[in-house]
């Protein structure tokens, strides 16, 4: 990106005044390497979200952000129903509520290397991964139903987890004004038999150990220390959310051209939330976020199957589930006013500060767990949501490292085989049914997650807590 394009505010946040049709500014968090490395289009794409209708206090973009369809991947924007504001489709993404779950598994590294190859063996099997991969579950439109506006509570009624798991789950497991009518057969379709399943792309489910602890006073809060294993799980509502996403924005620009909203870029596809279009989409895609909750749901269920067939003295308990791909209403501060907003956020975490009423009461002193996925072979990080961040980001922060190239470009590089191999001499142990899947997700395709991490904490968006490394990655 040209700097000469961006003013600088501090070290780590840029800024692009208004200009052209932007109602706000946009506002860019990350170091200078960072931001000189995102591609031009992070720009163009923040400056067209700040001319959309209603929106509240600035465009933003957090310091993973790259390059997606309509808003960038990594952005955040509050829209407000009371001056016209919009919901958009493109501005949640096509894999609804895609997120992130960490399970604390009472076991240490020591406990899991002798035993990490038939680990794999066993989650590989019990977890079903890869294109179009299918789980045991098949869904009737009754079930369905209940399962959308009921989302990881319904798991938990059905014997896919426990109860006291959905005191670490965002909304409690269960998004309110979910409404199932909204979804079209096509997409109940191609959910029916996905349920429990990881999918593609870059999901995966992945063992890791703490190598170690920045925040002392945090981590025990969050029950972490040196050596111990986790097992995170990074998927999202499949078939359903993508099917909901690509229809809304078809719908989403007809009624954009009715309402008289002009979209610089028709990716940019929205609704005003006070619409009818607008209400159907917010009903379908709560109800997509009720299927990623439960999707990750039975996942658990799975892994504590599998661990119990081959570790059984493990105890996986959740330390938290928070998605980064949705829009929710919020109430936060605007010109000194509390105002309730609906918050986009497309490849962003919700990073709620210490004593925030929504962070579980366990938590609630320390601030909301933040989770950033890594890659096979680089670490992930536990953060925290810092105080402050609430006039910063809307309370947000990164959601991952950020691709630094293509997938295509990605498979022209490498060879899936050889990710495998160097990753196991390096003790990390993969399972995937797609080499080429392995090579368009290989490591160095994506940005320094530890960078990212670091801009994020030195920006006051969320505080590092941990940082954790695979043992064992399975692959969707």
């Amino acid at each position: 990106m040209d700097l000469t394009l961006l003013e600088r505010e501090s070290e780590y946040a840029w800024r692009i005044e208004p200009h052209g049709d932007m109602r706000v500014p946009g506002i860019i968090y990350g170091d200078e390497a960072l931001v000189r490395a995102m591609d031009a289009k992070v720009h163009e794409q923040v400056c067209n979200v700040a001319t959309l209708p209603g929106i509240v206090r600035a465009s933003y973009a957090m310091p993973d952000a790259h390059w997606g369809y309509g808003f960038p991947i990594g952005g955040v924007a509050a829209f407000d129903p009371d001056d016209g504001g919009v919901v958009s489709a493109g501005g949640v993404g096509f894999d609804i509520s895609c997120g992130v779950r960490s399970l604390h598994t009472g076991l240490e590294r020591r406990d899991v290397e002798p035993a990490k190859e038939r680990l794999a063996d066993q989650l590989f099997r019990d977890v079903p991964a890869g294109v179009g991969s299918t789980g045991r579950i098949r869904l009737d439109d009754d079930t369905m139903d209940a399962m959308l506006t009921g989302g990881a509570r319904w798991a938990v009624e059905h014997g896919y987890g426990e109860p006291r798991d959905l005191d670490r789950i965002e909304e409690r497991g269960a998004m309110p004004g979910a409404d199932p009518s909204r979804i079209s057969e096509r997409a109940r379709n191609r959910q029916r038999d996905e349920m429990g399943t990881l999918g593609s792309g870059n999901h995966y489910l992945e063992i890791q150990h703490v190598t170690e602890i920045y925040s002392p006073d945090i981590a025990p809060v969050f029950g972490l220390a040196e050596g111990d294993v986790l097992a995170t799980i990074h998927c999202g509502s499949r078939g359903l959310g993508h099917q909901i996403g690509t229809e809304f924005l078809r719908s989403m620009a007809t009624a954009a051209h009715e309402h008289g909203i002009r979209l610089p870029d028709r990716e940019l596809a929205c609704a005003p939330i006070r619409s009818p279009i607008g209400e159907a989409y917010l009903g379908a895609m709560r109800a997509a976020i009720n299927c990623a909750l439960a999707n990750r749901q039975i996942i658990t269920h799975l892994a504590r199957q599998a661990f119990a067939k081959v570790l059984p003295r493990a105890e996986l308990t959740l330390l938290y589930d928070v998605s980064h791909n949705t829009c929710k209403i919020e109430e936060h501060a605007v010109n000194g006013t509390r105002k309730r907003l609906f918050v986009h956020r497309k490849g962003a975490t919700r990073a709620f500060g210490p004593g925030h009423p929504d962070v579980p009461e366990a938590l609630r002193a320390v601030g909301q767990p933040v989770l950033i996925g890594g890659s096979m072979g680089t670490g992930s990080y536990v953060l925290a949501g810092a105080p402050g961040n609430e006039a910063l980001s809307f309370s947000s922060s990164c959601h991952g490292a950020g691709r630094a190239m293509s997938r295509h470009q990605a498979k022209r590089t490498w060879r899936g085989r050889a990710v495998v191999d160097e990753l196991a001499r390096r003790g990390i142990v993969v399972r995937s049914r797609s080499l080429t899947g392995v090579a368009e997700e290989a490591p160095h395709a994506y940005k320094d997650v530890a960078a990212v991490v670091q801009a994020a904490h030195d920006a006051g968006l969320s505080r590092m807590v941990a940082r954790v490394e695979p043992l064992v990655c399975i692959k969707g």
